[in-house]
């Protein structure tokens, strides 16, 4: 495991090695913001499961946050951000654990940039494995989190902001679990070249 603090970029010779080995270079967005654009949809389905999944146990009003009918008021709050941050690094955290030879591998990257942290992995892994990887931290942390912390009564307002922020940070990821449902057959391996990914029956 490696930290960078930037995207790995693709290898031309490994993409034309990886394509004479009968790997299937996947279509997906070709580069971060394209991929923010096109998950904007799942991006507010994502953030509806959270808020239904919250409102079974607790209401979630704008007054919690500063806003009402007659005024809005906005604080910057340290806490908040501190809070942020750790959102981001136990996000990414969640990827990167169910990733396979994650102490030994030379190939998995771990890092932060402007728009968030990011995980890549250049590891072989079955379809079923990468998509657990891919769905692990809005299931855990949008879905599993708020059904736990509600049956105890702890769905605070800040803890409720974190995982809905989280449900719509997973937009990118729930359009690469579509894309790979989609696209790649259920007995093959992926692998990813920097941020591109490929497949291949097994």
């Amino acid at each position: 495991m490696k930290f960078v603090n930037k995207l790995p970029k693709s290898d031309h010779r490994l993409h034309v090695d990886l394509i004479n080995n009968d790997w299937v270079p996947m279509k997906e967005p070709k580069n971060l913001m394209s991929a923010i654009l096109l998950s904007i949809p799942l991006m507010i389905v994502a953030a509806m499961i959270s808020i239904g999944i919250i409102t079974i146990f607790s209401s979630i009003s704008l007054s919690e946050y500063g806003m009402t009918s007659n005024s809005i008021s906005i604080s910057i709050n340290l806490g908040i951000i501190f809070w942020i941050v750790l959102l981001v690094i136990f996000h990414e955290l969640l990827h990167l654990i169910f990733i396979p030879h994650l102490i030994q591998s030379e190939k998995t990257y771990i890092g932060l940039t402007l728009f968030g942290g990011f995980v890549v992995t250049e590891e072989e892994i079955s379809k079923s494995r990468y998509l657990f990887i891919t769905i692990a931290p809005f299931m855990i942390i949008s879905i599993i989190l708020p059904l736990l912390l509600g049956v105890f009564g702890l769905l605070t307002p800040t803890l409720k902001f974190l995982i809905i922020l989280n449900a719509m940070a997973s937009s990118v990821d729930l359009l690469n679990l579509l894309l790979i449902m989609k696209q790649v057959p259920q007995d093959a391996i992926l692998k990813n070249n920097g941020t591109n990914t490929y497949w291949k029956r097994i």
